[in-house]
């Protein structure tokens, strides 16, 4: 069943959809990671984000999150990927999730020995996710 567009949109924005600065997807599939270890660091992630405010969808370090059943490396997880800056992270355990939000999120410093690849989203009005 079709929502109205109106219900659709008063949804969207009681969750902030439109203020946020991040997405993180956090792969929690079979092949990636064992699932207790993954269903802890989204618990985790889950708990960091609320405790900080960063998941209420406003300011500069709000944070939209999103449990993915696979993004395609299937080793080495639970992988995190952030974006629109694209950082790819391998091995985001419940240890490793409050790292994660403290120094990538709220200080903005991503945490180069986790890092396995990038690949930014491209900048309004920029052709390539290079930014050129």
């Amino acid at each position: 069943m079709d929502e109205p567009k109106e219900k659709l949109q008063e949804i969207a924005e009681s969750m902030g959809v439109g203020h946020f600065h991040r997405h993180v997807f956090l792969c929690l599939g079979p092949d990636c990671c064992d699932a207790a270890a993954g269903q802890q660091a989204w618990d985790v992630l889950k708990r960091e984000l609320k405790d900080r405010g960063l998941s209420l969808g406003r300011g500069p370090t709000a944070c939209y999150r999103t449990k993915a059943s696979c993004l395609r490396i299937c080793t080495g997880g639970p992988i995190l990927v952030v974006y629109p800056e694209g950082t790819w992270y391998h091995g985001m355990t419940a240890e490793r999730i409050p790292v994660f939000v403290e120094q990538h999120l709220v200080q903005g410093k991503p945490i180069e020995e986790w890092i396995f690849a990038r690949n930014p989203l491209p900048q309004a009005g920029k052709t390539d996710c290079d930014g050129t």
